[in-house]
């Protein structure tokens, strides 16, 4: 394969200059960017698209171990080796499907087979010649970016030129329209009114109120959302598939 491109991250800037050090005696790998918390590697992770993240544990905000398991949710997947002070952490750290656990500090024998174990699973993975979907969706936050995983996503509602992506963990604005998520996206969601999309495993039931407006129920909750009344046919029929 090409250069194995990678993201070194740790909140200590010294441990990842030591990280560094030793990489530049392996070859075939390329540190594409660093990081110093959690969602500075899911960042870096969609601006550079890297085969692997070493990944310290104790982080600021995201720490490693939530920081792994989205990045495991992606398609294909990054592959994460721990790099940390505390082994106490490696039951957590594999139940978050890392490829290895490094102790620091870190021996370059111990990093070249970490290494080597990464290259064994990448080559693991079929090769297709198919573009792959997206499995999350990127919101710019004050000058960064948020990674929002697809099955959080509630429902997408556009607003002026905006969409506002309801999921798990609040909302945020993302810079697409409603008609093309819909069209990359249309097996998960479907579309209620002509400003909003709905994630099918949302959809609870109809109701109808006492002025005849339905209105579509979700399964966690929140505010009903308007359903307009071209969509109430196939809404009804998407329920009986549910």
């Amino acid at each position: 394969m090409s250069n194995l491109k990678l993201v070194i991250a740790d909140d200590e800037p010294l441990a990842r200059e030591r990280l560094r050090m030793l990489l530049a005696d392996e070859p075939g790998v390329e540190v594409v960017a660093e990081a110093g918390d959690g969602q500075q590697v899911l960042d870096a992770c969609v601006l550079h698209d890297p085969h692997v993240v070493l990944l310290d544990i104790a982080m600021p905000g995201i720490d490693g171990l939530e920081a792994a398991r989205l990045l495991a949710r992606a398609d294909p997947p990054t592959a994460v080796v721990f790099c940390t002070a505390y082994d106490a952490h490696a039951l957590s750290a594999f139940e978050a499907a890392a490829l290895d656990y490094l102790v620091k500090p870190v021996r370059p024998e111990r990093l070249s087979a970490a290494l080597e174990r990464v290259r064994t699973f990448l080559a693991g993975r079929p090769p297709t010649d198919a573009p792959q979907r997206r499995t999350r969706l990127c919101a710019r936050l004050r000058g960064s970016l948020r990674v929002i995983p697809l099955d959080e996503v509630r429902y997408l509602q556009a607003e002026e030129k905006y969409v506002v992506v309801h999921h798990a963990r609040g909302q945020d604005l993302i810079e697409e329209s409603l008609k093309s998520l819909e069209d990359e996206f249309g097996d998960l969601f479907v579309r209620i009114h002509r400003n909003c999309l709905v994630a099918r495993q949302e959809l609870v039931e109809l109701r109808r109120s006492m002025d005849g407006q339905v209105h579509a129920v979700l399964r966690h909750g929140g505010p009903s959302l308007e359903v307009s009344r071209r969509c109430v046919p196939q809404l009804r029929q998407t329920l009986r598939h549910l």
